[in-house]
């Protein structure tokens, strides 16, 4: 057990050739990758991955796929819209124009209550994971499925979604775009039998592909998937993204032309030169208020979703009574303002705000905290739709009505309510969702204007950072931490991999009496210095370890007449000090430990003496910037 030594393997360039990697792409694996010279073998030269020529055009056709898959996906939204609302039937629905009077009158409360039952229908019947949003799905597939998803879902998913929507439902269409690309980037790598990371990279290609063809912004479709989508980032995932997206794009501008998703008028934002310190203190504030909006309204879609899910009634009650509320709330604001400002995409309030035609305070604060409300219920309650819209939406009021305000504050403001609402924007979907630099660059392919790059950076970064501060998840992946899937938070190339334990990982450590209690390690630590592990010593030998994480709790506590032999892990992996973080964590996982004792090489393993450095899980997870789930692993049992 505690006794075993390890030496470290060295780890080299040659890593760099592991897996599949020993054939490029599609070349034939027949040759022997070991050769003849002068009598002696020799090992041959490995390319490195290249790009696949297959996965290349495989990548075309899911970006053709995905641009034609969001033409018939407006489609949809426009015919149940124009069903549901009026009672005809067509195709022609213009999402930048406020919806008119319903034919229904009043009775246009229970619209989204017939959308709320089919929408149950399709979910539980035929795919659950059509329900919500969508990505929290993809991602869930990329990390814990190997990229699989059922096609069932791509179809389901258009209907319900497009329903929801159509019929009130106040929910974005680019989630379920993403979702319907995704899938149909599965489903030709599971037909294709291709390996684990191209079908991977057929799913990021379908989800950049969807973005770019619904907005289209062909770069901000490529960040998109790289933000949020790709496990790796080279040249042989990269360029199929890349090609994907443009290929939706493509098809996105056949069917609606070259404009982006907005008509952006020119935005009064001085160049970064001519701009005074007190406008770009306007940009920080702007994002500060931005990110603290952010946590709440992912919170409030889940906390809505726990409500929900404690009623004592079935899904399709519960989905009924969610969609009752949303129609009431959008038949009130008919009433009041004028517009059924809430439902569906909100696509129309924004290109208001964005035209000069909604300028009032009041309203667009009023609006903010109606759209969060009403999205809350619609996911909540078991809607089928995205986030993204009501992010943009969100954004845009609040921003709008800040910027109005900063002209009351302030007069003179060089910053027009416009430019707030396009800030905003980008703010609350960086924030909420994570993709900062998609954020930034979309909102700089919609309006074209350079200007707008610099307080995009300040306001979107703050935001970005305050939310971030305040809720680790962003509003995809705090979905899938409630059900115990941790995705990791960033990627980083294998340096940390290779880099021996002591030298990335310093964490101080105590050797103590094992009959010490809390009280006497209290006395020993300055205030400000971090929390050391403690090496328990029996007899001069090692007994146990206490590892840094389980002490701070009882330090913090005034657990102070506590044995730290009550809290020792004497199940614990010893290794010599020139261990590489790769080995000390294959060590660790093959041992179902916890913590790590390096002592110098060649000695005693039981001296306590020899100990020269003690590391724990949660160190690995701070230094080496290591996905948590690592080290969520079962003890065996004994007996």
């Amino acid at each position: 057990m505690g006794e075993a030594r390890a030496r470290s393997t060295t780890i080299g360039p040659a890593s760099e050739t592991s897996g599949e990697q020993a054939a490029t792409a599609d070349t034939s694996e027949d040759e022997s990758p070991v050769t003849k010279r002068g009598g002696r073998p020799q090992a041959e030269s490995v390319p490195a991955p290249g790009v696949s020529l297959r996965l290349t055009l495989y990548s075309v056709l899911v970006g053709i796929v995905a641009g034609l898959g969001a033409v018939a996906f407006r489609g949809l939204i426009a015919l149940f819209h124009n069903l549901f609302f009026y009672g005809r039937i067509s195709a022609v629905y213009d999402t930048l124009l406020h919806a008119e009077r319903s034919t229904w009158g009043a009775a246009v409360i229970a619209v989204p209550v017939v959308g709320a039952i089919l929408v149950a229908f399709l979910v539980r019947t035929f795919a659950p994971e059509a329900k919500g949003h969508g990505v929290p799905e993809v991602v869930d597939a990329i990390y814990y499925n190997g990229g699989r998803i059922r096609p069932v879902v791509a179809v389901i998913k258009s209907l319900a979604s497009s329903i929801s929507i159509g019929s009130g439902g106040s929910v974005g269409r680019e989630g379920p775009i993403i979702q319907i690309g995704a899938t149909f980037g599965s489903v030709l790598g599971q037909w294709a039998k291709l390996p684990e990371w191209k079908r991977l990279t057929l799913l990021a290609c379908g989800a950049g592909a969807g973005i770019a063809a619904t907005f289209n912004t062909p770069v901000g479709g490529i960040l998109f998937a790289v933000e949020i989508m790709l496990v790796e980032i080279s040249a042989r995932s990269l360029v199929p993204v890349m090609i994907a997206t443009g290929a939706a794009s493509f098809i996105g501008r056949l069917f609606f032309g070259a404009d982006a998703s907005f008509v952006i008028p020119s935005l009064t934002i001085n160049s970064a030169t001519t701009t005074s310190l007190p406008v770009y203190g306007a940009y920080a504030v702007l994002g500060v208020v931005m990110g603290l909006l952010a946590v709440v309204y992912t919170r409030s879609i889940y906390a809505f979703e726990d409500l929900f899910d404690r009623l004592p009634v079935s899904y399709y009650v519960r989905h009924a009574f969610g969609m009752a509320l949303v129609g009431g709330l959008m038949y009130l604001l008919y009433r009041t303002l004028g517009h059924y400002y809430i439902q569906g995409v909100g696509y129309a309030t924004i290109q208001d705000i964005l035209n000069g035609g909604l300028t009032v305070t009041w309203i667009l604060l009023l609006l903010v905290v109606a759209k969060l409300l009403a999205v809350s219920l619609t996911l909540g309650s078991g809607a089928s739709g995205g986030i993204f819209s009501p992010a943009l939406f969100m954004g845009a009021t609040l921003g709008a009505g800040l910027l109005r305000l900063g002209h009351v504050a302030f007069a003179g403001l060089p910053v027009s309510v416009a430019g707030g609402a396009v800030i905003g924007m980008a703010c609350m979907v960086a924030a909420s969702t994570g993709a900062a630099v998609t954020a930034v660059v979309m909102i700089f392919e919609m309006t074209r204007d350079y200007n707008v790059i610099i307080p995009l950076i300040i306001a979107v970064s703050i935001a970005y950072a305050i939310r971030r501060w305040l809720l680790a998840d962003s509003i995809y992946t705090l979905k899938l931490t409630r059900r115990g899937r941790i995705i990791p938070a960033s990627f980083q190339s294998n340096l940390y991999l290779m880099r021996d334990a002591l030298e990335l990982i310093q964490a101080p450590f105590l050797r103590l009496e094992a009959d010490s209690r809390v009280d006497a390690l209290k006395t020993m630590i300055h205030f400000g210095h971090p929390v050391p592990h403690v090496v328990l010593v029996r007899k001069g030998k090692i007994a146990s370890v206490v590892a840094a994480d389980i002490l701070r709790p009882h330090l913090r506590n005034g657990s102070d007449g506590m044995r730290l032999a009550d809290l020792a892990d004497g199940h614990y992996t010893v290794l010599d000090d020139t261990t590489q973080v790769v080995d000390l964590i294959g060590r660790l996982r093959a041992e179902v430990s916890r913590v790590a004792v390096l002592v110098a090489k060649d000695a005693d393993p039981t001296d306590p003496n020899s100990v020269v450095g003690v590391v724990s899980w949660g160190d690995l997870m701070q230094n080496a910037n290591l996905p948590t789930n690592m080290s969520h692993m079962r003890r065996p049992q004994r007996s």
